[in-house]
Order: structure tokens, then C-alpha cells, then sequence
């Protein structure tokens, strides 16, 4: 598995995130992900990703943009690799560190996702 596959997944969802879509912003997640958002909220599945998402995209995060930063990808088998990110929200300047975990059998998605926002940290 190649770091820019695993990159362009972040890629994808800042491209959903600024286009204020969703779907797009949740496409790169298993549809039975894990994920864990920065209230310490746990979502099950895509679905959940992209309703929570749709929600943020039209009230608090309107009009906003994702910028992350792969920090580190470390392969833990052949098919899996976990990923450090560091993302910001502009221009709500809010700075978030995920872990994510990347399957890569066939196209790569992220079946577990963990963010949260570091303490102390702005961007």
C-alpha cells in the first residue's frame, strides 16, 4: 500500500468537507467503521459518519475548511496500517490530532477513528 492512497483518503474528505458534502466527507470510511469524534461521541458505520457531518456542514461548520497533515503511517500487517493525522478547521481555528486505522484490501478505508482535540493546542 502506497502513503499517497492512504494520504489521498484525507484528501477526499477535505474536498467533502469544503464542498459542505457529507457523503463525499464520509465516503473514505468502512461501511461498519468505528468512529470517535472529538466529543468522545462514538458513531457505528458511514452512515452515521455522513448524518453527523451533514448536521456539522449546515450549522456550526458552515463554510468551513479541513486541512490535515499525514504525520505518520505505520503498516501493522499487510493489509493494515495505522495513521496519525493533524487536522485544522479554518477559519474556526480548531486543531485536531486523529488515529486512524486503514484497511487496504482492494481500496483503502478507515474502519476506526479516533479524534479529539489536543489540549492547550489552537491553530
Amino acid at each position: 500500500m502506497t502513503d499517497e492512497r492512504i494520504s489521498a483518503l484525507w484528501e477526499t474528505m477535505a474536498a467533502g468537507w469544503a464542498a459542505g458534502d457529507a457523503a463525499r466527507f464520509a465516503s473514505v470510511f468502512a461501511a461498519d467503521v468505528d468512529f470517535v469524534n472529538v466529543r468522545g461521541e462514538t458513531l457505528f458505520g458511514r452512515n452515521a459518519v455522513e448524518k453527523s457531518h451533514a448536521e456539522l456542514f449546515a450549522t456550526a461548520y458552515r463554510e468551513t475548511r479541513l486541512s490535515a497533515s499525514v504525520n505518520s503511517i505505520r503498516s501493522v500487517s499487510p493489509h493494515v496500517s495505522v495513521v496519525l493525522v493533524t487536522s485544522e478547521i479554518a477559519p474556526a481555528g480548531v486543531v485536531t490530532h486523529a488515529q486512524a486505522v486503514v484497511r487496504h484490501t482492494g481500496a483503502p478505508e478507515i474502519i476506526a477513528f479516533h479524534n479529539m482535540i489536543p489540549k492547550g493546542l489552537t491553530a
